[in-house]
């Protein structure tokens, strides 16, 4: 064959590759409308995650977590300030991998359920849904977490639990309106405390809900797994089966990091939860902002380290 015959049996066969391509990203399977999916396995201890501080710029703290710890996460959270995108760059190397992308979408402060709910930010919403529905993998998403908290403009004493539960259910409907059915939709409460509201005030219903997301820390020598998370465990059993998931959790200095970090993985085995996302930022307001980052503490890190070595395939 010569060689403008070559030339151009090459170039034919590079167009068919590239309409194949492209005839294959068009008509890639879409979720269709309704409930959702559910295609996340459940089992307990399955999840392993991290959030990391510029995650979003780059995926490389991530991995030099993996790389310090011993173990690819397989969840990896980011929070997304209202009118932000969603984050397909982080998705993509989160899947890259093997990890889940999970996003808290976070209302701003003049954001209110109220008008969440009435649909002001449908337009927001429907486009941030359809670029979820273009990722087509799973992604794990809650919105306005810790809302039996007093600490936001969304939560306890500042929003009516009815307010928010008509709001999160919009969301919810929103998002399945537009076919984006490759959601698992978290719903993140704060650790019960003396401080927070009664969970049941804001439970939007099971078919809201795929999985129930706890956010708790270790703040004091005294803090335990049981201190921390099984009244709010209980509390949730009393609402629904639904898995749980530890969706923020860390264990600073001032509670003795080293030494309590067994009792978290003992804590996760026992209650038979889904696993825990780690907070591996550093935050210096005590109590409740302290240094959560197993990399600045060596003595930590080893014993996370070996506990998750220990554990096998989960945790």
């Amino acid at each position: 064959m010569r060689r403008s015959d070559k030339l151009i049996v090459a170039v034919v066969a590079l167009a068919i590759a590239l309409v194949g391509a492209f005839y294959l990203v068009i008509h890639r399977p879409r979720p269709a409308p309704g409930a959702d999916s559910g295609p996340l396995p459940t089992t307990p201890g399955h999840y392993f995650g991290v959030a990391e501080a510029d995650e979003i710029k780059s995926y490389t703290p991530i991995e030099n977590f993996a790389a310090a710890v011993g173990r690819e996460p397989n969840v990896v959270l980011y929070y997304s300030a209202w009118g932000d995108p969603f984050e397909k760059r982080l998705a993509l190397n989160a899947q890259a991998h093997g990890a889940i992308p999970f996003v808290q979408i976070i209302p701003g402060p003049h954001v209110t359920m109220a008008a969440v709910a009435a649909g002001k930010y449908d337009s927001y919403l429907r486009s941030y849904a359809n670029e979820v529905r273009y990722y087509v993998d799973p992604v794990i998403v809650g919105f306005a977490p810790e809302m039996n908290g007093n600490w936001d403009s969304w939560g306890w004493h500042h929003t009516k639990p009815s307010v928010w539960i008509a709001a999160w259910r919009h969301v919810v409907t929103l998002f399945r309106d537009q076919h984006a059915r490759n959601v698992t939709w978290l719903w993140t409460v704060n650790a019960s405390s003396n401080g927070t509201g009664r969970l049941q005030q804001w439970w939007p219903g099971g078919a809201y809900v795929t999985w129930v997301g706890i956010d708790g820390y270790y703040f004091y020598q005294a803090s335990t797994f049981t201190s921390t998370f099984d009244p709010t465990i209980d509390a949730i059993h009393a609402l629904t089966d639904k898995p749980i998931l530890l969706s923020e959790t860390g264990i600073g200095q001032v509670a003795g990091q080293a030494k309590k970090i067994p009792d978290l993985f003992d804590g996760v085995r026992a209650a038979r939860v889904l696993g825990f996302v780690w907070f591996d930022q550093n935050q210096d307001e005590l109590p409740y902002h302290q240094r959560w980052r197993l990399e600045t503490n060596p003595a930590g890190l080893a014993v996370f380290r070996r506990e998750l070595a220990t554990s096998g395939g989960d945790l």
